[in-house]
């Protein structure tokens, strides 16, 4: 039996302040009437992103989970058309509040790079690639 991954489920504490952050980085959430502690967001390659809260997730979708705590376990990345798109929404999102943890730089896998973190302490990576010597 084969498996199609579809989905990607983001445990946030507030849904607002989940979609303000993640409307920054140009995704549009709509949230569920039935469960306003729910939201989704289609993206143009079938992949459906999800946004719930963690009372919503222990509650009702996996009984006694619990925020984990320390580092993030995994990071979203996001891809831009340039160096120069890389440098402005980190500035963008840094200005607006948002913790940076690696201002952009040029990687040396080819790549120019910049990590920031959601309000939940979810790793958000921004990249391009650089152009080749």
């Amino acid at each position: 039996m084969k498996a199609t991954f579809n989905v990607i489920d983001i445990v946030v504490s507030e849904i607002p302040a989940a979609i303000a952050f993640y409307a920054r980085l140009g995704l549009e959430f709509t949230v569920d009437d039935a469960y306003p502690d729910h939201a989704g967001c289609d993206l143009p390659n079938g992949l459906h992103v999800m946004l719930d809260t963690e009372k919503f997730r222990g509650s009702s979708q996996t009984r006694g989970w619990t925020r984990p705590s320390g580092d993030p376990r995994t990071f979203l990345a996001f891809q831009f058309e340039d160096p120069a798109g890389v440098d402005a929404k980190y500035a963008e999102l840094t200005e607006a509040g948002y913790t940076g943890v690696q201002e952009p730089w040029d990687a040396f896998w080819g790549m120019r790079y910049a990590t920031v973190v959601d309000p939940d302490g979810n790793g958000v990576d921004l990249y391009c690639p650089l152009a080749s010597k």
